[in-house]
């Protein structure tokens, strides 16, 4: 019987890597015609060096106005300020430059605009729904009319997704928000820009891309299109964090890892779902505020570990990937994150076994727990990993 599957490819026009992003930026809203520009980025970036003020300077009077107050794990309510300042600014194109809360605030706010969102409750309006093979899609809505571009300065690669992750205050919980007119329209990777991100993000969030790579191809839906992506850009990233690790002026590593971090979202591409890492670390962000690359350093070996019955064929490929052909995958991970300094439990960062309860019971109601390699069918189950990632 042959093997059957659907590759559907995104609304995103072009990806341009190696290139100065003030320029690029320029450039791009020039042919684009857009005369009112809305910056998004890192306050970071903003206060202490002068790659914002070149960006603006790049576009002149075209830029409109800049908010650079987006926190981690894009609240609400911060969405809501920047609409709102968006919307003063008459915004026909924005421009994010910064890490993966940034872009995914800018993608929620081209929907805010889009249907005359004002409030943070209103925001559950646009939660997606549930179709009727399962699958969670964008409810009735007025699509983005805004187009947007990102220039990332960390290796999470939500540039290179339809889905915003924003964060719920009142139950403190990220949802996950899907329109397919949402992703970027242009992804600049500048790794110059990139040598500004604190060691600890850069490296942890090229963990998170890691984790999608390995997710990925140890999934149970994983077809021969997003295992090339997966494995080329696995490799990319075992290769080139550590050299930025040893030298951060390597500005040839640090585009490795650009350019793996956009491969490893090749199985997302494909209609590949990730598994119970991704799951229990949605909630380890949400509820205890643990950045997503520290998320993936805990919960990714562990979750290989509990898998590894189910799938250890796919685990193989991972070792190889990663240089180590016929080692366990879960003991390569557990070493490669020790390598580049990043914590490897949950007792690293503080949560214990009195939390496991919780965070099991929430992981069930994500969205990829369901999908994991080997059934998930009980909170009992998900608090067996988080008793190897203790």
């Amino acid at each position: 019987m042959p093997q059957k599957g659907r590759v559907v490819f995104s609304k995103m026009e072009e990806v341009q890597f190696g290139v100065a992003a003030a320029t690029a930026v320029a450039a791009l809203a020039e042919r684009l015609g857009a005369e009112r520009v809305f910056l998004m980025v890192s306050g970071t970036l903003n206060r202490d060096t002068d790659e914002i003020a070149r960006v603006r300077a790049s576009l002149g009077p075209r830029c409109a106005a800049v908010f650079d107050r987006m926190p981690p794990h894009t609240p609400r309510r911060a969405v809501i300020e920047a609409t709102e300042q968006a919307r003063a600014a008459h915004a026909d194109l924005i421009v994010t430059v910064g890490g993966g809360s940034i872009t995914d605030g800018a993608k929620m706010v081209r929907l805010c605009l889009a249907n005359d969102v004002r409030a943070p409750d209103a925001l559950d309006a646009l939660r997606p729904v549930r179709n009727a093979d399962g699958a969670f899609v964008a409810p009735p809505c007025q699509p983005p009319a805004v187009r947007q571009i990102s220039v990332p300065t960390t290796l999470s690669a939500g540039e290179f997704s339809a889905i915003a992750g924003v964060t719920d205050e009142r139950s403190n919980v990220k949802e996950l928000f899907r329109h397919p007119l949402v992703i970027p329209q242009v992804v600049i990777l500048d790794p110059a820009i990139t040598v500004h991100t604190p060691e600890w993000l850069f490296l942890s969030t090229g963990m998170r891309a890691v984790d999608h790579c390995v997710e990925g191809i140890c999934s149970r839906a994983a077809n021969p299109y997003s295992d090339a992506q997966a494995l080329r850009g696995l490799s990319l990233l075992a290769s080139g964090l550590p050299r930025v690790k040893v030298d951060p002026a390597d500005i040839d590593a640090r585009l490795d890892c650009l350019l793996g971090a956009w491969l490893s979202m090749g199985p997302l591409a494909a209609g590949v779902p990730m598994g119970a890492s991704h799951g229990i670390g949605y909630i380890l962000g949400a509820a205890f505020g643990i950045p997503h690359g520290y998320t993936s350093c805990i919960t990714l070996p562990a979750v290989l570990r509990w898998n590894h019955s189910a799938n250890a064929a796919r685990q193989a490929m991972v070792a190889e990937a990663m240089g180590h052909s016929g080692e366990d995958a879960s003991d390569v991970l557990r070493a490669f994150i020790a390598s580049l300094g990043m914590p490897g439990s949950l007792a690293a960062v503080k949560v214990g076994p009195a939390e496991f309860d919780r965070i099991a019971e929430q992981a069930m109601q994500t969205a990829w727990v369901p999908h994991n390699p080997r059934p998930i069918e009980s909170a009992a189950q998900l608090r067996e990993i988080l008793q190897l990632a203790a």
